[in-house]
């Protein structure tokens, strides 16, 4: 039950990314890499709340300087 939770968790995750046409790349790598860190963080920890909130943190600082060099490239 626990892994059907999760796994409706990241399919809602994923299907409400859809609203990030009109966003900036930046804005876009946030969330996304938010998400997926917040993902890797849980699955490598266990399920570990802090692992989660590190992966989604780390993953979206990392999301958010990707997208701001796609953004620069494409001026």
């Amino acid at each position: 039950m626990k892994n059907l939770v999760r796994i409706a968790a990241v399919m809602l995750a994923v299907g409400s990314l859809g609203a990030c046409g009109h966003m900036s790349r930046t804005d876009a790598g946030t969330a996304i890499g938010a998400v997926g860190g917040g993902v890797v963080g849980s699955a490598v920890t266990g399920g570990s709340t802090l692992g989660t909130v590190a992966g989604a943190v780390g993953g979206g600082v990392l999301g958010h300087e990707i997208g701001e060099d796609r953004d620069k490239r494409r001026r």
